[in-house]
This record gives structure tokens, C-alpha cells and sequence, in this order.
């Protein structure tokens, strides 16, 4: 199962290589059981979007190591790969950037060329801007960004999208992270795959710690200096350790974190998708890949 992480911090900036790659347990360590890319995105004081990315497992690529350790922003998405639709390329390792957003996702939806005709009748021949590579992924973003151009806010439009996708395509899962410069948005679709949302006020539960937590699994530990002074909203696919703010994400449940940060939630898409796939409908690969590492 693919990896998703998404902070933020807003107003703050802080750094993100205290989730990245300090720890033994980090994204790094990770990656030697989601071998098929890393990503990692933010955005610079202008608002521009950054992003590193390479189809290679973190711990093989230095320079994942040495872009987590120099880059300070207010919110960051980062994501470990594990392919089950496109090959190992850069234009399928994740985060995508489409008008200024970043978008990672796990999961997986079936039947791509009814949404390749969904994005083009939604967007026409700006589709081929859009999407690049394979991945059903990059189509999910692109079609979420199709109705932003609409003029639909961010979480409205990413409702639209999930809500078509699950009455018109097979879904298995579909987990997102999508970030702007100062906000940021995470959906949990359906119950498949689990996504965890931590609330942190300024030097966690005590007031006056730095962030430096380990999950009881043993796969993630954090650490972060700035997060004594700062709060932040964390999104990972596991708990980081025992602090009882951690909360699972209810199915269709839909996350926006504004500056401050301030976290609303509600419940976007109700109904099941149309067609749930399980694993029994998966090819071998794909279903290997839906369930590694789903004991971490």
C-alpha cells in the first residue's frame, strides 16, 4: 500500500525533515517496502509549487535525503510508492502539481479510459495538459482540478470528482492529500484503506515539547524542534504514536486545514461506490500491492 503523509502548519514555517528521513523508521526506511518511487512537494515564500520526485526507492536516492533536510514551508505532501497502475517513471511517481496544487493518492480506480472520456468532455484539450503519464491517480487530480476551473472551491470539487468516479467507475480505494501553499485537504474513500488525522496545539499534549513521537508499530517516529512552538494538523496512514488526539478518518470523510491551522470536517460522499472492488478482483500484482505493508 502506497504511503501518503500531509502537514501543515500555516502561518508557520517549519521543516519537514523531522517526518522524512532523520528518523530510522522515516519515509526512507519505508520505501524498502514501497519500492517503486518517492515524492516529496512544498512551496516556496512566493507560493510556488516544489517538488521532488524520482521512480526509485527513498533509500537508494541521497537526494531525496538531502531535499528533506533543506526544505521549511507551512505545508508539505509527501508520498512512497507502490505501482499498480503505470510504469516506474518520473511522469507516474507522485506528487502531481496541477495549477499551483499538489495532489498524492493511494488506492485504486478501474476502467481509466471512461475517465479519460469524462476529462475530455469536462476539459476538452486542455485533458492533455493535465495528465501526462499512466496512473489513475494523475486522472483522479485532473478531474478534480476540472471542476476547480469551473469555479468550484477546492473541497467542492473534490467531492464532485470522488462522488463521479464512485457511481461511474469500479473503485477500490481512493485516499487523497491534495495541498495549496496555505491550505490543505485529505479524503478517506471508502473504508478500504485507513487514513489517520492528528490535531496538534503547540508542543503537543504537555505545551511545552518538540515534536518527537514513534508509532507503536515501530515504522514512523517524528521529530521536530519547531512544533514546540508551533501547531500543526498531521495526515498519515498510520498513527505516529499513542497521543489519544489521533482520530481515524470515517468513511467519505473530508478534511480542510486552513491557516491557523483550523481544521474543518464533514462528510462528503455518503453512498458506497457503485461498484467496490475487493481484492478477489484485483490481478495478483495489484492486489500484492493494496496490501503491502498493511501491517505497519
Amino acid at each position: 500500500m502506497c504511503r501518503l503523509f500531509g502537514m501543515s502548519a500555516v502561518p508557520q514555517q517549519v521543516r519537514a525533515a523531522f517526518w522524512l528521513v532523520e528518523a530510522p523508521d522515516s519515509l526512507a526506511r519505508q520505501s524498502r517496502q514501497e519500492p517503486d518511487g518517492v515524492g516529496l512537494g512544498s512551496f516556496a515564500t512566493d507560493g510556488t509549487a516544489l517538488v521532488y520526485k524520482k521512480p526509485v526507492p527513498a533509500y537508494m536516492d541521497s537526494g531525496f535525503a538531502q531535499q528533506a533536510h533543506e526544505l521549511c514551508a507551512g505545508t508539505f505532501i509527501a508520498h512512497i510508492r507502490y505501482a499498480t497502475t503505470g510504469a516506474l517513471d518520473p511522469l507516474n511517481t507522485h506528487p502531481f502539481c496541477q495549477d499551483q496544487r499538489l495532489f498524492a493518492h493511494n488506492g485504486m480506480v478501474d476502467r481509466l479510459d471512461r475517465l479519460d472520456d469524462k476529462l475530455r468532455d469536462e476539459l476538452g484539450d486542455a485533458a492533455r495538459e493535465l495528465v501526462h503519464g499512466d496512473t489513475d491517480s494523475e486522472r483522479i487530480f485532473a478531474l478534480i482540478t476540472a471542476y476547480a476551473r469551473q469555479g468550484l472551491d477546492i473541497g467542492q470539487a473534490i467531492t464532485e470528482a470522488v462522488t463521479w468516479i464512485a457511481a461511474n467507475l469500479p473503485v477500490f480505494a481512493i485516499n487523497l492529500i491534495l495541498i495549496t501553499a496555505t491550505d490543505l485537504w485529505a479524503l478517506r474513500y471508502p473504508a478500504t484503506h485507513k487514513l489517520y488525522v492528528l490535531p496538534r496545539e503547540p508542543g503537543g499534549g504537555h505545551g511545552n515539547r518538540h515534536l518527537d513521537h514513534a508509532s507503536a508499530s515501530g515504522t514512523i517516529r517524528v521529530r521536530s524542534a519547531d512544533l514546540a512552538q508551533a501547531p500543526a494538523v498531521i495526515i498519515a496512514t498510520e498513527r505516529m504514536d499513542e497521543d489519544p488526539s489521533w482520530r481515524l478518518l470515517d468513511p467519505g470523510e473530508l478534511i480542510h486545514v486552513q491557516p491557523g491551522p483550523h481544521l474543518s470536517s464533514r462528510i462528503a460522499i455518503a453512498q458506497p461506490p457503485a461498484r467496490q472492488l475487493t481484492y478477489a478482483d484485483l490481478h495478483p500484482h495489484a492486489a500484492a500491492a493494496q496490501t503491502s505493508g498493511t501491517a505497519l
